[in-house]
C-alpha cells in the first residue's frame, strides 16, 4: 500500500472528495483544503451543499459533467456506505480510491483493485504526507 500512497500523493492531481462538508470543523473540509493547498484540484461531492472551498459541489460522482477526469475518489463516508462510492469510482474511470481513517471495506477494495485502481484504505493524506516528509 505504501507504493500506492506515494504514487497517489505525488502524481494524481484531481481528487473527488465524497462527503466533503462545507463545515470548516469537519475533517472532510480540512483535508479538501489541504489538498487544494498542495496544488490538487478538488471536486466536492455532497448532495447537501452547492459549493465547498470555492468549488462547485456535485450530488454524486454520477453527476459530474461528462468528460470530467478524476484521478482519486477520496471517501469520507461510513464504511458500510463506502462500497457504493467505490463502484461509482470504477464506473467513472477513476485511477484510485482513498478510504479515510476508519473506512474499511475489503470487498470494495478488491473490486477496485480488480478494475485496475490503486487502493488506499484506513489512511489520511495529511498523516501520509507528514510521514513522507519525515
Amino acid at each position: 500500500m505504501q507504493d500506492a500512497i506515494e504514487t497517489i500523493l505525488a502524481d494524481y492531481e484531481t481528487w473527488a472528495v465524497v462527503g466533503c462538508s462545507a463545515d470548516r470543523g469537519r475533517d472532510s473540509h480540512r483535508i479538501a483544503g489541504l489538498l487544494q493547498r498542495r496544488g490538487k484540484h478538488v471536486i466536492p461531492v455532497n448532495p447537501q451543499v452547492k459549493e465547498v472551498l470555492g468549488e462547485r459541489a456535485y450530488p454524486s460522482l454520477r453527476h459530474l459533467p461528462p468528460g470530467t477526469r478524476v484521478d482519486v475518489v477520496d471517501i469520507f463516508r461510513r464504511a458500510d456506505q463506502a462500497g457504493v462510492h467505490v463502484d461509482e469510482a470504477i464506473a467513472i474511470g477513476a485511477r484510485a480510491v482513498w478510504m479515510q481513517l476508519g473506512v474499511i471495506d475489503e470487498a470494495a477494495a478488491q473490486r477496485a483493485r480488480d478494475a485496475g485502481l490503486l487502493v488506499v484504505m484506513d489512511r489520511c493524506p495529511a498523516i501520509e504526507w507528514a510521514s513522507l516528509a519525515a
